[in-house]
């Protein structure tokens, strides 16, 4: 309570003084009063004699009238009979002496009614009341606004030099309607403030809300909470159509409460100029344009001493918009917290990058699929006869919710049978996504599309060569296959890291070596694009020599390094698997056989049953020491019965139906 108040004899002012009707209503609090009280004592008690001093000749200036025990703690409430009085009576207070007291008023014009029309209890009840102080408590220290009503009414009658500036409209705590907010200015006071204090709402309202089920997830929710918990940015990055969205909103929402001014959602995805992307998150946070003052300053003055959580949705096609953005606010607003989602990192310093992986496919990928099917066949279930069709869907596609959802959504027309077999052509299959999402996540070819269109030229070159590799790749390998004249072998590094950053290409970590995928959907797409260009051939016969150069090396098996060189190629079987059928089809039987000649070391690894059969007791030279001076087994057509059966027994060991 303020010191000596009680000492001035409000009794005096009865029922009968206090204006009623149409009222303007005054109220003021100090600012931070009681840190002021604990840290500034002494001169806390010689300013509130002052403020004491200050309202009552204030109030007897302006024929103002105080409401008998109106107010709390530091706070004070005045009644007048006319507007324009309250405004001067308000200029009054803020010029005052007042320091370390900073006052902040709140005025505001409406009917008003006593608490008692009997007792002789001036005390003023209602809307209005509350409207005043739901005001009040959106100004600053040495701050003044005036509610719309009431700036409208003193428009013509401000004190000598005085202004109005228009604020726009804002939500009051608690109250259903907005009120237009105007600040009262003068040459004498402070008139720069930060943006109004407005309520926790205005920054959690705007969270997306979802029409299904969210599925599985658990121990990437535990880990990027705890991620959060430890870092003021994190950016969720991963492939297109993995989930980010939905698992930052998410995430998002279970930990708003940790925020005290709440979380606001800025999605980037329709924006295509970086120039508004300041502007894009001032009207997500409900921020007006100040006329005068940059949509950044406006942003900054409104985080400052702040506790808020900011979801930066899409940023990925305005990485050096996004990532000025985020530095600027996280420097300048400590209670800050962003988190992004994009294709590839932000860049920014302390930032924590948190890649997203598909859905597991033993249970989370089948959930999610059961779970869209049934929006489009009631009663869809995983049962035995089902179960080993949905588990080949979702592993074929990787586990990708995107493709799931879309895949599940075909249950409606086709069986699940249909949709497997539909999967050569899954680009043609998964389209007529919700009509609500964003293009992009309409079909899957627009959403590898977005990708493929933020990459640069040479990134695109590399992107499409990487397509031959089947079952994962080295450095070596993509420098020697996916290198060229446009792309020198020591730049593969550098643009296959922009692969891996831009979530196209999964970098993989294994008893000390990295190896290189794209998932198999992405691989598709890559190969369209291969075939559209007149390169195809070349990488392809790059790549069959290069692994025909690995199993050429089984061929010295004094080598000392021999066992490390069966590894090599039992780890690269898919590839050389690739390379003898392309051999094949395109007619080289030389090529093809010399391959799986020098692959005969690996007869006794698993799956070399069918070698067994053929290969009896006796181990023939390979074809390329057949076609040298050395000489062939004895009797032309022993010779020819062996070729065919190697042909056969290479065909069916590596996975290619003969003619």
């Amino acid at each position: 309570m303020l010191a000596n108040m009680s000492e001035i004899d409000w009794s005096d002012v009865g029922m009968s003084e206090l204006p009623t009707g149409t009222v303007t209503l005054l109220l003021a609090d100090v600012e931070g009063s009681t840190r002021l009280w604990e840290t500034q004592p002494d001169g806390m008690a010689a300013a509130i004699t002052r403020l004491d001093q200050t309202v009552s000749e204030a109030i007897a200036a302006h024929d103002g009238v105080r409401p008998i025990e109106q107010g709390e703690g530091d706070s004070f409430v005045f009644a007048f009979a006319r507007a324009s009085d309250a405004v001067a009576c308000a200029v009054q207070l803020q010029r005052a002496p007042l320091a370390p007291i900073r006052l902040r008023i709140g005025v505001h014009t409406g009917e008003v009614r006593l608490r008692s029309q009997t007792s002789g209890d001036g005390y003023y009840v209602g809307p209005e009341i509350n409207r005043t102080a739901r005001l009040r408590d959106l100004a600053h220290g040495g701050q003044t606004v005036l509610s719309g009503i009431t700036s409208d009414l003193v428009i013509d009658q401000l004190p000598a030099d005085a202004w109005l500036s228009d604020l726009g409209s804002h939500p009051l705590r608690d109250l259903p309607r907005p009120e237009r907010v105007v600040q009262l200015c003068h040459p004498d006071l402070c008139n720069n403030f930060p943006p109004l204090r407005t309520p926790v709402t205005i920054a959690t309202r705007n969270l997306p809300v979802n029409l299904t089920n969210f599925v599985g997830r658990q121990a990437e929710m535990t880990s990027l909470q705890d991620t959060l918990a430890d870092s003021r940015l994190v950016t969720l990055t991963g492939a297109g159509g993995v989930g980010k969205t939905r698992l930052a909103v998410h995430v998002a929402a279970l930990i708003a409460d940790k925020f005290r001014d709440g979380v606001c959602y800025v999605d980037l995805a329709p924006i295509s100029h970086p120039d508004v992307v300041p502007v894009t998150a001032a009207r997500a946070l409900g921020l007006p344009d100040l006329p005068g003052r940059s949509t950044m300053d406006t942003l900054l003055r409104f985080l400052r001493g702040r506790q808020v959580l900011i979801v930066l949705d899409n940023c990925e096609h305005l990485l050096d918009a996004s990532s000025k953005l985020v530095t600027g606010l996280l420097t300048a607003a400590t209670g800050l917290t962003v988190l992004a989602t994009s294709r590839e990192p932000l860049g920014v310093a302390g930032e924590a990058a948190w890649q997203l992986p598909s859905l597991s496919l033993a249970d989370d990928a089948v959930e999610l699929f059961a779970d869209r099917a049934r929006l489009a066949q009631a009663g869809f279930t995983v049962n035995d006869d089902n179960a080993g069709a949905v588990a080949q869907i979702c592993t074929r596609l990787d586990g990708m919710p995107l493709a799931i959802e879309l895949a599940a959504a075909r249950v409606r027309t086709m069986s699940l049978t249909e949709i497997v077999d539909g999967l050569h052509d899954r680009f043609r299959l998964l389209t007529g996504g919700s009509r609500t999402a964003v293009r992009r996540q309409q079909t899957l070819r627009a959403s590898v599309d977005w990708s493929h269109a933020l990459l640069t030229q040479t990134e695109r070159s590399l992107f499409r060569r990487l397509a031959v590799f089947l079952g994962g790749f080295d450095l070596t390998a993509a420098q020697t296959v996916a290198g060229g004249d446009d792309i020198e072998p020591y730049q593969v590094l550098d643009q296959l890291t922009l692969l891996v950053d831009k979530s196209l290409v999964l970098a993989e970590n294994s008893s000390g070596r990295t190896r290189y995928r794209l998932l198999e959907t992405v691989r598709q797409y890559a190969l369209e694009k291969l075939s559209e260009s007149e390169e195809a051939d070349a990488i392809r016969a790059r790549h069959r020599d290069y692994y025909a150069s690995i199993a050429a090396l089984l061929d010295t098996p004094g080598r000392t390094d021999y066992e490390q060189l069966i590894q090599q190629a039992e780890t690269n079987m898919d590839n050389l698997r690739s390379a003898f059928t392309w051999s094949l089809e395109n007619s080289d039987l030389e090529q093809a056989l010399g391959l799986a000649s020098s692959l005969q070391p690996l007869w006794h690894t698993p799956g070399a049953a069918s070698w067994k059969a053929v290969r009896g007791s006796t181990r023939y030279p390979s074809t390329k020491r057949a076609n040298s001076k050395s000489h062939p087994p004895r009797g032309l057509g022993r010779w020819r019965t062996w070729l065919l059966s190697l042909y056969f027994a290479a065909t069916a060991w590596l996975g290619h139906s003969t003619p």
